[in-house]
């Protein structure tokens, strides 16, 4: 297989994980009920669901491309990485993988809900403050979101150079599970409750299963160009 359309692959499955997880996934139950109000009108929930998405691409593609860009556009920094990013790549891995795991906690604050002074500024541009809501939630990083971001995709954009097309993809998985239930809201509003549970049921596998994946990736890699003399 193609190593960037792996990576493609992967980017798409860390933007998805993070939807899940428990902190992001408390943004996006309150994006749901935000986009979910006019639950009468169909057309509105599904165009709200994918300016939603939208919001959350855009947020992740300018973060990628300007960190891509400022380390590629320091020679020192770009050298630096292509000797040493195999050797730095396990350790980070690992790292990642315990955060996953929850045995490792960094205390990052995240916007969680909406607030009272934020709701009414939403409010008064219409369908489009889903948009900006998808900006707003993109923005507020929690330990596991920050994890997967900024250390398994930003290593995977640098390797391969991607500024766009990588970042864009997980920006498109952070907000799968919202246009999912903005379908399900305005076609069934009955399926809603059992597809939450089955997502929470499955977070809990999906984290599990990618930390010990990552773990044994990070093993590896130590052992292949960290401790390569022993």
């Amino acid at each position: 297989m193609d190593p960037f359309v792996l990576a493609m692959g992967m980017a798409l499955w860390f933007g998805i994980l993070t939807s899940i997880s428990p902190c992001p996934l408390a943004t996006n139950i309150a994006a749901i009920s935000y986009i979910g109000r006019r639950v009468d009108r169909a057309d509105y929930i599904l165009s709200a669901g994918f300016l939603y998405m939208l919001g959350r691409t855009i947020t992740y593609v300018l973060l990628g491309f300007i960190l891509v860009s400022s380390v590629q556009s320091i020679p020192a920094v770009a050298q630096f990485l292509q000797k040493y990013m195999n050797t730095v790549l396990g350790p980070l891995l690992i790292v990642i993988g315990l955060i996953l795991l929850d045995v490792i906690t960094i205390p990052i604050g995240g916007i969680g809900f909406l607030g009272n002074s934020l709701q009414p500024r939403i409010d008064r541009v219409g369908i489009w403050g889903a948009g900006f809501l998808g900006i707003i939630f993109a923005l507020s990083f929690c330990p596991v979101s920050a994890a997967l971001f900024f250390g398994s995709l930003f290593s995977l954009a640098i390797k391969h150079g991607s500024k766009i097309i990588l970042p864009s993809l997980f920006g498109i998985g952070t907000a799968i599970p919202v246009l999912a239930m903005a379908f399900l809201l305005a076609f069934s509003t009955h399926f809603v409750g059992k597809a939450y549970q089955k997502i929470t049921i499955f977070e809990s596998w999906a984290r599990r299963g990618t930390a010990v994946v990552f773990m044994l990736a990070g093993v590896y890699y130590c052992w292949k160009y960290l401790f390569y003399w022993l």
